[in-house]
């Protein structure tokens, strides 16, 4: 049976001078005041729905794991679980300090895409890799090391060998252990002027990229 997707409906402010216009939310199916002059809202418009396109087909890619390693944010961990499941990742690693979707926080991010990845919590996430390359998988960890290449240096994934992304933790980063180990270094280029971004973005820069 095919799912419903919620209706929503535009608001606008009756007030010449304010014309403040927003949509109704999951919570409130009707809005009456304006939040920032007290005037009235009125509906605009028909009510619609923000019914997202799908693919059809499985893209061709080989099994894609995620290990997170020694994470602080529950935040961050939610907005990677809900992008792992959007990229098809086929399971995810919660690793060290890293929160795991039992954590209640995680849903507000997350949105319920936590339920859909498969994953598991590994206290130590050095002994993982070492596990995972002598399962014959290649490990790419995504760090600003020295030694890193840029992201789009290395080929796409279109399948074959199994590979795990890792990504560390928002101020340290990764285990230097871990970046020895590694496979493949790959570094985000910065044009700005700060030398990072935060992880959560960087990891749905990574994940895409690599499978395009």
């Amino acid at each position: 049976m095919k799912k419903m997707e919620p209706e929503f409906q535009i608001y606008e402010c009756s007030n010449p001078a304010c014309r403040f216009r927003c949509p109704t939310n999951l919570s409130e199916r009707t809005l009456e005041c304006c939040p920032l002059c007290g005037g009235t809202l009125l509906p605009q418009g028909k009510p619609f729905s923000n019914q997202k396109r799908h693919s059809d087909a499985e893209a061709a890619r080989g099994h894609l794991e995620v290990l997170l390693d020694n994470l602080r944010s529950t935040l961050n961990v939610g907005s990677i679980f809900r992008t792992a499941d959007g990229a098809g990742v086929d399971h995810i690693y919660c690793c060290g300090t890293t929160p795991t979707p039992l954590h209640p926080k995680i849903a507000k991010t997350g949105l319920g895409a936590e339920g859909f990845t498969p994953w598991s919590y590994r206290p130590n996430a050095l002994d993982l890799v070492r596990q995972r390359k002598q399962a014959g998988v290649q490990v790419i960890a995504l760090e600003a090391a020295e030694t890193a290449e840029p992201l789009l240096s290395l080929p796409p994934m279109t399948g074959g060998t199994p590979a795990l992304l890792v990504v560390g933790n928002e101020v340290s980063g990764i285990d230097p252990e871990i970046l020895a180990a590694a496979d493949h270094l790959l570094f985000i280029p910065m044009r700005g002027q700060k030398s990072s971004l935060n992880v959560a973005v960087a990891f749905g820069i990574a994940i895409y990229t690599l499978q395009e």
